[in-house]
């Protein structure tokens, strides 16, 4: 059955109204595109903008060439000589004997005194009076005999390794040992005759140590000790 003309009519209006919303639809649209491109192309603008104004305040910028190092790891620390450190101690222990007998080689006339084979008598004389000049002390109060061993060929060694040619080797009077009887004082006698470093010793004046200590000469490769002034 045909429309009437009041239905057509309504169809028509209602048509028109579709059209309208899809056009103000399709307006808004464009509009929305619009405004996200002008933002767009501002912010893009802004970030040309910003570039330009730092390449003009910091200037012409090129690349950093590589400086061609490399990193290597830390070196290691050197060895410790502990072999050789064990050899050294050896060599001290069988370089002194407890067992030598140096009565026969000491000498007792003002008092006891030591001095090696082609060593003159004014050797020991200077020594006596103190005409060369004391270097470096040795004090062996309080160490076993084993201790005192090792560390007079110890104080023996570095100090002719030092250049020192005149020390004093303190072992004490004896006064606090069993029955007063001084057993360091004579190994202190035979190790340093056995020493080969050593020319001469005597024992000490009073102010130095007197009986408790002694004077000795070290040996040089080189040339004699001149007495002090």
């Amino acid at each position: 059955m045909a429309d009437t003309p009041k239905a057509s009519a309504a169809k028509i209006a209602h048509s028109l109204q579709d059209l309208q919303r899809i056009r103000k639809q399709l307006e808004q649209d464009r509009t929305e595109a619009a405004a996200r491109e002008k933002a767009r192309q501002e912010a893009e603008q802004r970030a040309r903008d910003a570039h330009r104004l730092f390449e003009s305040a910091v200037g012409p910028v090129h690349r950093m060439r590589s400086p061609g190092t490399v990193d290597h790891a830390p070196p290691l620390p050197p060895p410790i000589p502990v072999q050789h450190q064990l050899d050294e101690q050896r060599v001290l222990r069988e370089s002194i004997s407890d067992d030598f007998d140096v009565s026969s080689l000491l000498e007792t006339d003002e008092a006891l005194s030591f001095r090696r084979p082609g060593v003159g008598q004014d050797v020991t004389r200077r020594l006596r009076k103190g005409e060369w000049t004391l270097q470096a002390q040795l004090d062996l109060h309080g160490l076993r005999t084993d201790e005192a061993r090792e560390a007079l060929g110890q104080f023996l060694r570095d100090a002719q390794k030092q250049g020192k040619r005149c020390v004093r080797v303190v072992h004490g009077k004896g006064l606090g040992s069993p029955g007063k009887n001084p057993v360091l004082k004579g190994r202190v006698h035979s190790w340093l005759v056995q020493k080969n470093e050593v020319l001469a010793f005597v024992q000490a004046r009073g102010d130095e140590g007197g009986a408790g200590a002694l004077v000795v000469l070290l040996r040089s490769a080189r040339k004699m000790p001149q007495p002090r002034p």
